[in-house]
């Protein structure tokens, strides 16, 4: 049994729904902060990957830069 590797459009939406939940006030911040930090750490597998072409990785760098930056906003919001 092999395991899938998430595909771009899912950890996209991921990061997304992340924020608008944060915005929105719809999740603890600190659970938002947990799921960042998953979120970060599997985007950032997956740009360590070998076997991913250059156009795609670029794709995966930008979503990461988006995570990173939306984890230091909601440190912004922890840290009131």
């Amino acid at each position: 049994m092999s395991i899938q590797k998430p595909k771009f459009e899912h950890l996209d939406a991921a990061v997304n729904h992340v924020n608008e939940l944060i915005e929105s006030q719809g999740i603890a911040l600190s659970a938002a902060k947990g799921i960042l930090y998953s979120l970060t750490e599997t985007i950032g597998s997956m740009i360590g990957d070998v076997d991913l072409p250059a156009h795609v990785r670029s794709g995966y760098e930008g979503l990461l830069e988006t995570a990173r930056e939306l984890h230091l906003k909601l440190d912004k919001h922890i840290d009131r």
